[in-house]
């Protein structure tokens, strides 16, 4: 089997969806560095991924989609006050974390609330051929990619040392800024402003709290 790497293009896009709908993975560029992605409702891709990656199953994966406004479809929300971030950050480095309603059936939301509800973290990147991606194929469940606990790849090359043959389509978007990924943001009540900075990436957490 030979490493299948494709500029972003209506035909690699279109194989892209077919290989998402089969349950395979996709490398993709995003506006911070590049993810390994699958289809977030297959339990065999979301597996693929966490095999592909080394990845504890303990650490959830994220979903990125064309528009916060997709959330509704997947069965998501987000909680005040992270709906006024997403507002001002999104498309972006912002991944807040939504709350996932019963009815849900996205298979990443490992995370759970003091109250009990399942959490799952979002993102719409800001970068055209990604957008463009994601509106044809739809949401997807993915993560940085890189084996677990290493850098991420800020290059299909980088990706594909990662991944080798064990990647279905890799998707070539040009190199990405850094390393450095989105910052991630929940919604706690019990903290300054109402949220909690899980992981500062791109946007400082000084800048996430002038915004509120």
């Amino acid at each position: 089997m030979s490493i299948n790497v494709q500029p972003i293009n209506d035909q690699s896009i279109k194989q892209a969806k077919q290989i998402i709908r089969n349950g395979g993975l996709v490398v993709i560029p995003t506006d911070t560095v590049y993810c390994i992605a699958c289809d977030p409702f297959n339990e065999q891709a979301v597996h693929g991924i966490y095999e592909a990656k080394h990845r504890p199953a303990a650490k959830s994966l994220q979903i990125v989609v064309d528009d916060v406004r997709a959330l509704a479809d997947l069965g998501l929300e987000l909680p005040s006050p992270l709906e006024h971030l997403a507002a001002h950050f999104m498309p972006g480095a912002f991944s807040p974390i939504a709350e996932a309603k019963s009815d849900s059936c996205a298979l990443c939301t490992l995370r759970h609330t003091p109250s009990g509800k399942r959490t799952q973290g979002i993102r719409v990147p800001n970068f055209a051929k990604c957008l463009q991606l994601l509106r044809e194929v739809g949401p997807m469940a993915c993560s940085s990619a890189n084996q677990s606990g290493e850098e991420s790849a800020q290059s299909v090359d980088q990706a594909i040392e990662a991944f080798g043959e064990s990647v279905d389509l890799y998707l070539d978007g040009g190199p990405t800024a850094g390393h450095v990924a989105s910052t991630v943001v929940e919604a706690d009540p019990a903290a300054k402003n109402g949220i909690r900075v899980l992981r500062e990436g791109c946007i400082p957490t000084d800048e996430v709290n002038k915004a509120l």
